[in-house]
């Protein structure tokens, strides 16, 4: 352990599932980093829908006691044994492994060195902490797993929310024609990132207005996942974020002609790169709705929880 590293921490605990008020403040013992991890001093840290699904039902993690978040951005405080990618000093960013590795809400968190890359200078950790989770989820979507090409056509839904208005911005960098569905009142937002079509599902049945597209990037799921499926040319392919009943969806798919798959995100360091590249080059920004300090989580997570939210809330933990 380094000398002048606090043996405590201050982090955002919960004893037993609910509402944000089950989240506290506690004092734990700061955890200490194994084989190949770094332990992070955590300047912010992101919230993401996941974190409210996860307090409320537990989700992956089971009964509490834990500690949530997953998006983070800091300064590498200690290395573990083999790490060489990294020294102590530097800022870094990343994902922390999704789902059981979970822990950024807090003022040190440990996760593997190829979780994490370089931030970007010109970010500022609350702007850093906002992208990894979204941004990699939308990356593996659409780079790896659909394999989007220049040409093709790609339907995101709720495209101005976290995951949404980055993939618009990664489907425009992959060379497609991005149609978005969001409210009228975030067209103009969602024009700004590049997108090139926008239906607003409030006045507008995107099913009956949206055909041929090669790409759907589905985070609703349910029955939005099967209806999703007309506006899909021949062999085109969802991507359901909501891996919740997909045999159902694929064989739906399958009577249609068309493919359906479901994906959860991984920590991935040439993914991370990738998301870093892109933010260097000017071709993705994660709009930060909002910023909280570490105190007040719960009153971050009531405020995600309204769905009225364009882009990302942050904590600010240093």
């Amino acid at each position: 352990m380094n000398d002048t590293t606090p043996r405590t921490m201050r982090a955002i605990t919960q004893d037993v599932l609910g509402g944000p008020e089950v989240l506290r403040e506690a004092e734990l013992e700061r955890p200490a980093p194994g084989i190949g991890q770094l332990l992070v001093r955590v300047h912010a840290a992101g919230l993401n829908p996941t974190d409210t699904k996860h307090r409320q039902s537990g989700l992956f993690l089971g009964n509490p006691p834990f500690v949530l978040g997953w998006d983070v951005s800091g300064v590498v405080e200690e290395t573990g044994l083999g790490v060489a990618l990294f020294q102590p000093g530097d800022e870094v960013f990343g994902m922390l492994p999704y789902p059981y590795g979970s822990g950024s809400h807090a003022e040190y968190a440990i996760g593997p060195a190829r979780a994490f890359v370089r931030k970007p200078s010109a970010m500022s950790h609350e702007e850093a902490a906002a992208v990894p989770l979204v941004a990699l989820t939308a990356w593996q979507a659409l780079a790896d797993v659909a394999a989007v090409r220049p040409g093709q056509r790609v339907l995101v839904h709720a495209a101005a929310g976290g995951v949404g208005h980055v993939a618009v911005q990664i489907a425009k960098s992959l060379g497609a024609y991005v149609i978005g569905t969001a409210s009228a009142a975030k067209h103009d937002f969602l024009r700004g990132l590049g997108a090139d079509e926008l239906v607003d599902y409030r006045t507008t049945d995107y099913a009956e207005a949206v055909r041929d597209v090669d790409v759907v990037l589905d985070p609703l799921g349910g029955p939005e996942s099967v209806r999703s499926l007309v506006t899909l040319r021949e062999g085109g392919l969802l991507v359901a974020l909501l891996p919740i009943g997909v045999p159902e969806l694929r064989a739906e798919a399958e009577r249609r002609g068309v493919r359906a798959t479901g994906m959860l995100v991984e920590a991935d360091h040439a993914g991370m790169a990738a998301v870093a590249r892109l933010i260097e080059e000017g071709a993705l920004r994660v709009t930060v709705a909002g910023t909280f300090p570490l105190a007040e989580a719960a009153k971050a997570h009531t405020s995600l929880e309204t769905g009225r939210t364009t882009g990302k809330l942050v904590l600010t933990v240093r």
